[in-house]
């Protein structure tokens, strides 16, 4: 062994960390029984982070960027060593690179369904998984509470224990957030806002710092789903008098396709017409109660043609029916007339506006 090798072996005047494996979060430098050499270069690339640790103790911290090693750059190894001021001899410290890169596209999930307390249907069971990126913010905090003296420790370790941190977390957010779970179940991007805000806290506890938190998918139980199916549902129809009318509208062709179909379709139209010449008899009673009452043909049964020469069974208006007798006169009382025109805005067989219309025209009458 030549003199260059022992030199090389006893003295270390460069530490780097090349970081050519993806995945480790902290690299111990190895140091065997070598020394570093005072005012030798500490190297720290862009997304590493350096630390010195003297006999368990961690001492100085150093961002990314070349350092030279001396009692001015070093204060609390200087401090812990007692090194004085002339101090320029070698010297022995473990030195802990950590790789400051956010660390994308790490999933997390529940294995097993999980219960929490909702507002709305109480305790709700469920699933959920996605993904979620975070990176080391505190390199002497992770050092202390995570990663400890391991020559290495990686991105696989520490996950193990934060996909027990996010299921926890994420149990007792949703329970305490106050916003229905249903709300939250339909907007997975609220769902993942409303986690990470309780999740922030917790990584910054280990020197982590949570870049996103995403929800991507959410498995519900078969009836809360039913119910969120629902509520999507009526959120779509909206107006349901419109819906209605529209339903109808398309029955119509369909109907005509069928025999028979189209003479159902003229019984219900002649049913409505039947309802139209009550509507009208009692508005003509109301507002000429002294006046003979025109008869008035009721709807009868009679034979309809459909359209595709089906026969069927309709309402003929005044189809061989004997007229109804003319409704008795009514007495010629203003306050009469108003109460049987309330009674029918009440009954809604006529608009406001017909009854204001109405009414005016006896006041009218009444006061000359």
């Amino acid at each position: 062994m030549g003199l260059g090798s022992f030199i090389k072996k006893q003295f270390i005047d460069i530490l780097e960390w090349q970081e050519d494996q993806d995945g480790i979060l902290a690299w111990r430098y190895p140091m065997a029984d070598n020394e570093i050499q005072y005012g030798g270069s500490l190297t720290v690339r862009e997304s590493q982070a350096a630390v010195f640790v003297n006999e368990g103790k961690v001492a100085d911290v150093f961002p990314a960027g070349m350092h030279k090693l001396t009692t001015q750059t070093l204060p609390v190894l200087t401090y812990l060593k007692n090194w004085d001021k002339l101090f320029q001899s070698p010297f022995k410290s473990d030195v802990y690179f950590f790789s400051t890169r956010v660390q994308l596209g790490r999933k997390w999930g529940t294995p097993q369904p999980i219960t929490i307390r909702d507002a709305d249907f109480g305790m709700v069971r469920m699933r959920a998984f996605g993904i979620y990126s975070y990176k080391i913010a505190d390199p002497k905090l992770f050092y202390t509470e995570i990663s400890g003296t391991r020559e290495t420790y990686t991105r696989d370790e520490v996950e193990q224990q934060l996909r027990n941190l996010v299921i926890s977390t994420m149990t007792s957010a949703l329970g305490s957030s106050g916003v229905p779970f249903i709300d939250m179940a339909g907007n997975q991007g609220l769902m993942g806002e409303k986690i990470k805000e309780a999740l922030v806290p917790v990584f910054a506890k280990y020197g982590l710092e949570l870049d996103n938190f995403a929800v991507e998918n959410v498995s519900l139980p078969e009836e809360l789903q039913k119910a969120l199916d629902t509520r999507i549902s009526m959120g779509m129809i909206g107006n349901m008098q419109t819906y209605t009318q529209y339903q109808a509208a398309n029955a119509i062709p369909l109907a005509a396709q069928n025999e028979g179909g189209m003479a159902g379709i003229g019984a219900s139209m002649a049913a409505g017409i039947g309802m139209g010449q009550v509507m009208a008899g009692a508005m003509n009673t109301a507002l000429n109660p002294g006046a003979a009452q025109q008869p008035v043909a009721p709807a009868a049964a009679g034979v309809v043609m459909g359209a595709d020469g089906g026969v069927g069974v309709g309402m003929v208006a005044g189809a061989g029916v004997t007229s109804a007798a003319p409704a008795a006169p009514a007495a010629d009382d203003p306050q009469a007339k108003l109460a049987k025109l309330k009674g029918l805005l009440d009954a809604g067989l006529i608009s406001q506006a017909d009854y204001d219309t109405a009414k005016a025209e006896v006041l009218k009458k009444l006061l000359g």
